[in-house]
């Protein structure tokens, strides 16, 4: 659809065709923490690092996303639960592709941990949201983790949830790297042309570590990033984020790009 394609060019760079998304819907589960108590801040350090989008949720929209610096693509998050609740991975759809589409969003995204005990009905969720976001061309990002009481392994079982997400329409999928280039490449190679990119979970030890992972993604044929933590808590998200062009989208190598983000 030409309109879900349009859309897709807000998030994707039409050029290396990838992205460079940064999550800030962490104050949902988590709370005011580092990084995300001054929203309009964080969201011009990410813009003027060069990020491609971010993906937040309604109310930040409400609080004047559009007005902070430079335009950045936007994904508004569908899914929702806190660390409060007694099954955190238990995720509920708090918003529709149609009001995603009245605050004029770029793309949606779902959360769905598959392995917990709520899998089926989050599955379902992303089924149905799938449908809707198609009849609407609206691009739709699907965050696929393996999580539950029984995933012991969950890199082991990261090609799986790739998979589902592909399975139930996803047009973009998230998920953690696997640890290494060859099993991740496998989880990259059965999404078939589908777009994967990172997530980033904690805060890593060192920028390095970051760089080094976003750079073996890459290698796999992973399709960027959508880091959280690692770029809003570092000590300057701004030179953060253009390490992580120069990985992304320049083809720098490491050691250029933590030149680039220097000690963070």
């Amino acid at each position: 659809m030409v309109g879900k394609r349009i859309r897709m060019d807000r998030i994707f760079n039409r050029n290396t065709k990838r992205s460079i998304i940064i999550a800030m819907d962490h104050g949902m589960s988590m709370g005011p923490i580092k990084g995300l108590v001054n929203m309009e801040e964080t969201m011009n350090k990410v813009v003027e690092g060069g990020a491609n989008a971010v993906i937040v949720h309604k109310g930040i929209v409400r609080m004047g996303y559009r007005g902070y610096g430079e335009d950045i693509g936007l994904i508004l998050h569908l899914s929702g639960s806190t660390s409060l609740n007694p099954d955190p991975n238990d995720k509920e759809l708090v918003s529709t592709v149609e009001h995603a589409i009245k605050i004029g969003a770029d793309g949606v995204s779902v959360h769905i941990n598959v392995g917990a005990p709520n899998e089926s009905k989050m599955i379902k969720q992303l089924g149905l949201v799938a449908e809707e976001a198609d009849n609407w061309g609206m691009p739709l990002l699907a965050m696929m983790y393996p999580r539950g009481h029984e995933i012991k392994n969950p890199e082991k079982h990261v090609a799986h949830v790739v998979r589902v997400g592909v399975e139930l329409g996803a047009d973009i999928i998230k998920t953690p790297y696997t640890g290494n280039v060859e099993t991740f490449m496998e989880a990259v190679d059965g999404a078939g042309n589908m777009p994967v990119v990172i997530a980033g979970g904690p805060k890593m030890d060192t920028t390095k570590d970051v760089l080094q992972m976003v750079y073996d993604s890459l290698h796999a044929g992973g399709a960027g990033v959508s880091l959280g933590r690692n770029v809003f808590q570092a000590k300057d998200p701004v030179k953060m984020v253009k390490a992580l062009d120069a990985l992304i989208h320049r083809k720098k190598s490491v050691e250029e790009a933590l030149g680039i983000a220097g000690d963070q």
